[in-house]
């Protein structure tokens, strides 16, 4: 289970609209959950995400300016101890938390239309997870395109807070918690996401393996074991193209497309890096970038590509050989699926 990415529209190398059908992108597919209509519903100066179940304040700038990330987590605590509006249970957002609000059709601000909030800054806002890669750092969302870095933990952003525990989003799979300096310290009462660890549980094991196919129980999603299917790097359109001539060529029980920015996410342990995938994970070959079938609204001749090496969502240009091709596939489509599924966690 992962959500959709929101995009309904499909674009070609120069960011053009193109039609949808036959594309092999993410405006086609539009995998993942639907989003309700309407999404959002205000009550007392909070937002009940319909999709997600997440309460989040309707004003986006509560803190009035930008914290660092040790005073974020401070400022929340400071909510709780106040009651903000009538409630104690006020978190700092993980990072999954926090892209759950992103939409891939909007920009500026990348928020779903229409929706409630107030005082939406177009930058960065603070997660409660901190980045394995390097744990002075914590990851942060762009509210003005979408995308997802990690920043010292001394520099400056915003704060949006959340509360609720969603059974439709999974854990990030953090465990450990950490100083502004990257100190390992106990998480009790340090409001980070190793402390809260809120979401769905991973199943265990969480992959089922079925020779050259690996279903992730998780998101009921399957992966090609070797993860690649070019030679290297290629561009954006090549990509969609190697999927296509694969399963042209190439005859599996499951139909094989680029996966959205969204499914690729879905595969992040945010306590690993070098590859930010689950300690054992069955994967071969795995590189350093990964295509995704979803493009940039931000810039329409961009499209998203998920780092794996660190675990960062960012763009690259479409035209350019930047980014490796991993193939996914819904598990449930596969002949052989009913066997590959036993165990999976809805």
């Amino acid at each position: 289970m992962y959500l959709q990415t929101g995009q309904i529209s499909c674009h070609d190398t120069a960011g053009h609209i193109v039609p949808c059908t036959g594309s092999g992108q993410d405006g086609e597919s539009r995998a993942g959950l639907p989003w309700p209509t309407p999404r959002f519903k205000t009550e007392d100066g909070m937002v009940l995400d319909r999709l997600t179940g997440l309460v989040w304040t309707r004003d986006a700038n509560l803190a009035r300016y930008p914290l660092m990330w040790s005073e974020a987590l401070d400022r929340v605590a400071r909510f709780n101890a106040a009651r903000l509006l009538g409630h104690d249970d006020w978190c700092l957002p993980n990072r999954r938390e926090l892209r759950s609000l992103v939409s891939h059709q909007t920009r500026r601000p990348a928020l779903p239309k229409p929706n409630p909030f107030i005082n939406v800054f177009a930058g960065w806002y603070w997660s409660s997870t901190t980045a394995a890669i390097s744990p002075a750092h914590a990851w942060y969302v762009d509210m003005d395109g979408g995308r997802m870095f990690y920043g010292g933990k001394d520099q400056s952003f915003m704060l949006w807070p959340v509360r609720g525990d969603s059974r439709v989003l999974a854990a990030t799979g953090q465990t450990r918690c950490y100083n502004a300096l990257g100190a390992v310290l106990p998480c009790t009462g340090s409001g980070q996401d190793g402390a809260v660890r809120s979401g769905r549980s991973w199943p265990r094991p969480r992959f089922n393996i079925d020779g050259e196919t690996i279903v992730d129980t998780l998101t009921g999603l399957g992966w090609r074991r070797v993860a690649g299917i070019t030679d290297g790097p290629v561009a954006w359109l090549e990509a969609i193209k190697a999927v296509r001539d694969l399963n042209a060529t190439s005859p599996s029980a499951f139909h094989w497309r680029l996966p959205n920015i969204n499914e690729l996410e879905s595969l992040v342990d945010c306590d690993a890096h070098g590859p930010a995938l689950p300690v054992g994970h069955p994967f071969a070959g795995v590189s350093e970038a990964y295509w995704s079938s979803t493009t940039s609204l931000y810039e329409p001749d961009w499209a998203w590509a998920l780092y794996l090496d660190k675990g960062a969502i960012g763009v690259g240009q479409k035209a350019g050989r930047h980014f490796s091709v991993w193939t996914v596939a819904d598990a449930s489509s596969g002949s052989g699926s009913s066997r590959l599924m036993s165990g999976l966690a809805l």
